[in-house]
């Protein structure tokens, strides 16, 4: 009787397990935007980590066995990880989290994308032909995207539909207040002068008003050359920049370069939680690139 009632008590453990939904996030900031909204309801695994360069990903078997027992997938998209998931969709054999079912959600179809190319010639480098994709840049986007992802959550879990529109309320509530501070901080910023090594900051841009000179690739996805380091330096090395930014995952070697022959301060800034030490959630990650841009001394 004693082990009956174990083995009764393990399979109403397995049915509360599987009433949770899982979740594979293509990138960080998603793993953790699901885990503000589901909480202990959501099982959420990220393919990838703020140290690694998304477009660039394995299809690992670990990913693909992930890809099969999730029951919601949510990338950044507009082809960030063409390299990878499509791939990963296909040998998961998973239906329920094709594109098009309502499993998957790609996060960057919710926002108003930006540097869309007119056309697409591969000679101009790694062009993303439906936009740039790092949409989670600019914390208004994140404002936009949180709703859509709640009612998705609630429409593959209906069980704890409840607990996710409250969980939704009270993020919003904490969000809007921690956008309004970022946006009053990040006034003295309109008009800074940047030099990304990757075209991976353009909502951030575009929020703070800061104006791209160039970018450390000569052409999206190329790594940085002498010949165009020195053109850089020939143009704008005497005053002409006021920050170079990478990530914690690209290489530092062009942007130390640039800046010990210019004196433009070399940033490394969170593209997603973890990206740095401080970053270690989605609020702390728009504190520290704020920190770090408005303490950079020339």
């Amino acid at each position: 009787m004693h082990r009956i009632f174990l083995c009764l008590v393990c399979w109403m453990f397995s049915l509360a397990a599987r009433a949770d939904l899982n979740v594979f996030a293509c990138e960080p900031e998603w793993a953790a935007l699901v885990n503000e909204i589901g909480g202990g309801h959501v099982d959420v695994y990220s393919a990838t980590t703020a140290l690694q360069d998304p477009h660039y990903i394995q299809a690992r078997p670990s990913l693909i066995a992930k890809i099969r027992s999730a029951g919601l997938v949510v990338c950044s998209g507009a082809q960030l990880e063409i390299g990878w998931l499509p791939a990963l969709l296909s040998k998961g054999n998973n239906g329920a989290v094709q594109p098009g079912t309502p499993g998957f959600l790609e996060v960057s179809k919710l926002v108003r994308r930006l540097e869309i190319p007119a056309s697409v010639d591969r000679a101009q480098g790694d062009m993303h032909p439906e936009g740039n994709p790092h949409v989670q840049t600019n914390p208004h986007n994140i404002g936009l995207i949180a709703p859509v992802l709640a009612a998705r959550m609630a429409q593959l879990d209906p069980a704890n539909a409840a607990a996710y529109k409250d969980a939704l309320t009270d993020f919003t509530r904490r969000w809007d207040e921690a956008v309004a501070g970022w946006d009053a901080r990040g006034t003295p910023l309109k008009g800074k002068r940047i030099i990304p090594h990757h075209k991976s900051w353009a909502y951030l841009e575009d929020w703070l008003g800061l104006q791209e000179l160039g970018n450390l690739e000569p052409l999206p996805g190329v790594p940085p050359t002498a010949a165009h380091l020195s053109d850089l330096l020939a143009r704008f090395g005497e005053g002409g920049a006021d920050f170079i930014v990478r990530t914690s995952f690209q290489d530092e070697k062009a942007s130390l370069w640039l800046s010990e022959r210019s004196g433009i301060p070399a940033l490394v800034l969170p593209l997603s939680p973890g990206g740095t030490e401080h970053a270690t959630d989605l609020f702390r990650m728009f504190d520290d690139i704020l920190d770090r841009l408005l303490g950079a001394k020339s």
